[in-house]
């Protein structure tokens, strides 16, 4: 994974409800981990736009519903800061489902994807409808 030109603000925390934006069969999804993430003792861990996360699909499909997932975000509705003083913020809290290796499971993305994920996963970008 390739480091990020921002560190965007971790807003969506642990147990929190994101749109699935890809057409793979999910609809909904709960965050139940965020990957690489070091924090204080006793402290939810919260992740950002750009991070990996684990995370349970609660509507969709019903052969992928109940079953544990990689994603990434790719939309969060906490404003945060990019190193030109440019501030971005979405109307949603969206992610994508990826394999092990971090390419997407669907083959197209609904809405817009922050800049900030085509950096670190071309492949999300790729299949995005607009870059952000």
């Amino acid at each position: 994974m390739k480091a990020m030109s921002t560190a965007p603000v971790r807003s969506i925390g642990f147990g929190s409800r994101c749109v699935c934006a890809d057409n793979s069969g999910a609809k909904e999804v709960r965050i139940i981990t965020i990957y690489k993430y070091h924090g204080r003792k006793c402290t939810h861990p919260k992740g950002g736009v750009g991070e990996m996360v684990n995370c349970v699909v609660k509507k969709g499909k019903p052969e992928i519903r109940k079953k544990v997932e990689k994603a990434v975000i790719i939309r969060q509705k906490k404003e945060y800061r990019r190193p030109d003083g440019t501030r971005v913020k979405f109307e949603d809290n969206a992610v994508v489902l990826v394999d092990d290796k971090g390419l997407p499971k669907g083959s197209e993305v609904k809405g817009v994807v922050a800049k900030e994920v085509g950096e670190r996963f071309p492949k999300i970008a790729g299949i995005s409808a607009g870059v952000a």
